[in-house]
């Protein structure tokens, strides 16, 4: 097999003196009555909680950014198919810089290079509030994040053994849902006269509008992150000199990309999370949308159905976490086809379903009916998503990194993902720029979501007649 520079991995590297580290995993389990075993255990799990606090806060900061985003949008009267842009210029980068990205997260400690492009984040906030252009401030944060993404889960794969990664996955994917509930919030609660009103009348300079008040709150937010950013510890994983020219660079990304594609497990774990992270960017668009022609909401409102959502991906991560380990993760395959079809019923729900005074009464507070059926209904979906990705994301990393480096792995990963949410999220524009009733682009996002993963499925079931390559499943590094 021809040897691809992207995977000349760490033969004689930390790795051999951190094995016993490594072993233990994220409850320290094993060699308990060994001292510097114990102490390395301590050291990894403490490491593990920093990198989840670091990627709650910076999580946390992107979410409510996006609502901020939306509002500033709408300050400046812009077109209604300009809001999906919005995501479409912050993933941009991780298509554009993925033959880059990788390379400059294994060139160096990985806590560094978190901290250095959370500081970018920090830039592209800074860029929005001089007057910037909202799209192109995203945009800047969305480098800053396409360059945070290679070292936020790369470290994992340095930091545990392979029987972990579902778990540790479950917990990062938790709580980047969690953050993703409070980001939402946070970001709509912001936007809200009521609190913006409290923060206006502290007369910053340049802040004069509710988005604008929000946009500090959350710079602030990644402060908090990048201080938990230089709060990792080493892994004491080292890679060999990286390049630096761009075509050697592109050349070797497209290696890497070929490798992966080839792997009979690596295709197929590669499509379902290129296919879900291009549905869910385009999902948060049509939730709002949704929620506003059949519910009657408003953004601020709106923007609660997504944390909503969360809750239901976080419950379903957990749930896998438990219950799916490594060598079953493709068994969560026709989990994605329910998905699919719950999210089409969302084309059928409206408030006028029910009856106006229909709810539940807690004193004077007032839940109505419609609203809390939509609660139920879009946690189920959530709950769907989260419970198949976790596995699916897990089974990639493991792939990634027996393939290739770990930081390379993340990066051709955010390339596929990424350029499915530019394409899904372009196709999404079009449809609102033609105007077409949000139920019929409910209706043909859903079947697409279960037509490609009943084609991913018989892929898998044509793979395994061949070959039996869920036996590959836990297998070391090459």
């Amino acid at each position: 097999m021809r040897l691809f520079s992207c995977y000349k991995a760490v033969r004689t590297t930390h790795f051999e003196r951190h094995k016993p580290e490594r072993a233990t995993g994220i409850s320290g389990g094993v060699g308990g009555g060994f001292p510097a075993v114990r102490k390395a255990s301590d050291q990894m799990k403490k490491g593990f909680y920093t990198i989840m606090a670091a990627q709650f806060f910076s999580s946390l900061a992107d979410n409510a950014l996006l609502i901020a985003a939306i509002a500033l949008l709408k300050d400046l009267h812009a077109p209604n198919w300009m809001t999906p842009l919005l995501k479409l210029f912050f993933v941009l980068s991780y298509v554009v810089l993925a033959a880059f990205v990788g390379a400059f997260a294994d060139s160096r400690p990985k806590g560094r290079v978190m901290f250095v492009t959370n500081s970018i984040k920090v830039v592209g906030c800074i860029t929005m509030l001089v007057g910037a252009h909202p799209l192109l401030a995203y945009g800047i944060v969305g480098f800053g994040a396409a360059a945070y993404s290679p070292a936020k889960y790369g470290i994992l794969t340095e930091l545990l053994p392979p029987d972990r990664l579902v778990a540790a996955n479950g917990w990062i994917e938790g709580t980047t849902v969690g953050s993703i509930i409070l980001g939402t919030v946070m970001g709509g609660a912001l936007i809200s006269p009521h609190i913006a009103s409290h923060l206006l009348t502290l007369h910053i300079p340049r802040i004069s509008t509710p988005a604008e008040a929000a946009m500090l709150v959350i710079m602030l937010m990644y402060v908090v992150a990048a201080v938990f950013n230089l709060r990792i510890p080493d892994t004491g994983a080292r890679y060999p000199k990286q390049e630096h020219r761009p075509i050697k660079l592109i050349t070797d990304f497209a290696d890497c990309f070929l490798t992966l594609w080839r792997d009979k497990l690596g295709q197929i774990s590669l499509a379902v999370t290129t296919l879900f992270w291009g549905a869910g960017a385009t999902l948060q668009f049509i939730v709002l949308k949704w929620a506003e022609v059949s519910l009657g909401m408003t953004l601020s409102q709106a923007a609660i159905l997504q944390a909503v959502i969360a809750v239901g991906v976080a419950a379903g991560a957990v749930l896998a976490a438990a219950r799916v380990p490594l060598k079953r993760s493709l068994s969560v395959l026709p989990v994605g086809i329910a998905m699919g079809l719950a999210v089409m019923l969302m084309a059928f729900y409206t408030r006028h379903l029910f009856p106006a005074h229909w709810g539940v009464y807690f004193g004077r507070m007032h839940f109505p009916g419609y609203l809390l059926i939509a609660y139920l209904f879009l946690m189920i979906v959530g709950g769907l998503s989260g419970f198949f990705v976790v596995p699916m994301n897990a089974l990639l990393q493991h792939r990634g990194h027996v393939l290739l480096s770990a930081g390379h792995s993340i990066a051709v990963q955010n390339f596929n993902e990424n350029l499915s949410v530019l394409i899904m999220l372009c196709l999404y524009a079009v449809l609102v720029w033609l105007d077409m009733p949000i139920q019929f682009v409910i209706v043909m996002f859903g079947s697409f979501v279960c037509l490609m993963m009943y084609f991913v499925m018989r892929r898998h079931q044509a793979n395994q007649r061949a070959f039996d390559s869920v036996a590959l499943i836990g297998e070391a590094r090459h």
